[in-house]
């Protein structure tokens, strides 16, 4: 009886510590504010992923413009995760990136691949942010 007893303070105790430290570390993250991207996504006329047409061709122009973006092990991750949206032959871009050279070479693999004239850069670039 006496060993259940402390068994089960212990038990409370971890459990409580963890959800206090999980809180803590909740607290200490920023939140994020997509507020103004999120209005512009908005927008009439605003490229958006869940507009990606549903065609062969513009499903394969996507794949092989991510596959290039990804193959390029400099790019940050920022960079790998840019949103490709292709209707009718015509790529969109969007998304952060790490840096004005970043957006650029995303650009050119797209271009690359869709031809010059059929993208639309709409990536913005987000610096690292000091502590």
């Amino acid at each position: 009886m006496f060993e259940s007893s402390i068994r089960r303070m212990v038990t409370a105790l971890v459990v409580s510590g963890a959800l206090a430290a999980a809180s803590v570390s909740l607290g200490a993250q920023a939140q994020a504010d997509n507020t103004k991207v999120n209005s512009r996504d908005r927008a009439t006329g605003a490229v958006t992923a869940d507009q990606q047409k549903e065609n062969a061709a513009d499903r394969e122009l996507t794949q092989k413009i991510r596959h290039s973006v990804m193959e390029d092990k400099s790019l940050s991750s920022y960079a790998h995760n840019v949103k490709i949206v292709a209707q009718d032959g015509q790529v969109t871009l969007k998304g952060p990136v790490r840096s004005s050279k970043e957006k650029h070479s995303v650009e050119a693999k797209a271009e690359a691949i869709a031809g010059a004239g059929h993208v639309t850069n709409e990536m913005s670039v987000a610096p690292h942010k000091s502590k």
